[in-house]
């Protein structure tokens, strides 16, 4: 299965071509440029170096969130134009998760993964894994909400997710392990082998069209706040 995956639900975007589990091109770029402008060029180059062709291709796949509302909505609106009218697999897969995908390994077994990523407002996305499970959900917690869990848990925590630098910043009371620099932002890459696993593991593969592709976004946008406060 030759698997096309995106992501600009973070400060980075990637997008990746992934067959049977092995990357056969990849581009990422942290460049602070918006995505839109960024994304398509960068999935054009991979067929360019490749060979590949966008026929080719039998699964999409792509970070749904949580993240930036405009970035989760590109990547969504790019993957749900290239997939109309293929009748191809469309997987939509956690920021977070596969933030935390390349640590679920024994270099790092038994340390707490703690990817965060920006909300504003004093908040983080984020969610807890340990040994490649899911301790909590995703979710948007408070710095002194998240300090308090971590705390409890009692372990060693690697920190990983664009919005790094700001949790240390604001949850000084706990001594962070920073992921490598490689391993800091979610890629396309491993969206793409998340993607998979959830398609093998889900018994109804219809609730996989593009019809069904929805982004997450945790709680409302500024806009949307706005006008409900009007």
């Amino acid at each position: 299965m030759l698997i096309l995956s995106l992501d600009t639900s973070s400060v980075s975007a990637s997008c990746a071509l992934v067959e049977d589990g092995k990357t056969v091109a990849a581009g990422f770029l942290n460049a602070k440029i918006t995505h839109s402008a960024t994304l398509m060029p960068m999935v054009e180059n991979l067929f360019s170096v490749s060979g590949k062709k966008i026929s080719d291709v039998t699964m999409f796949a792509a970070t749904s969130g949580p993240g930036s509302f405009t970035g989760v909505r590109i990547g969504a609106s790019i993957l749900l134009g290239l997939a109309f009218g293929k009748n191809v697999p469309c997987v939509g897969v956690s920021t977070l998760q596969t933030t935390a995908y390349p640590f679920n390994n024994r270099l790092f077994e038994g340390k707490i993964i703690c990817p965060v990523m920006d909300a504003r407002r004093g908040q983080f996305y984020n969610a807890l894994f340990k040994n490649g499970e899911r301790l909590t959900c995703d979710r948007a917690i408070s710095a002194e909400d998240l300090s308090a869990e971590l705390k409890a848990y009692d372990s060693k925590v690697i920190i990983c997710g664009d919005g790094y630098e700001l949790a240390e910043k604001l949850i000084p009371d706990i001594t962070f392990i920073q992921a490598p620099a490689q391993l800091i932002y979610p890629t396309a890459a491993n969206a793409a082998r998340l993607a998979l696993k959830i398609y093998e593991n889900t018994f109804d593969k219809n609730v996989f069209s593009d019809l069904n592709f929805k982004p997450v976004y945790l709680r409302p946008s500024q806009a949307e706040r706005n006008y409900k406060n009007n």
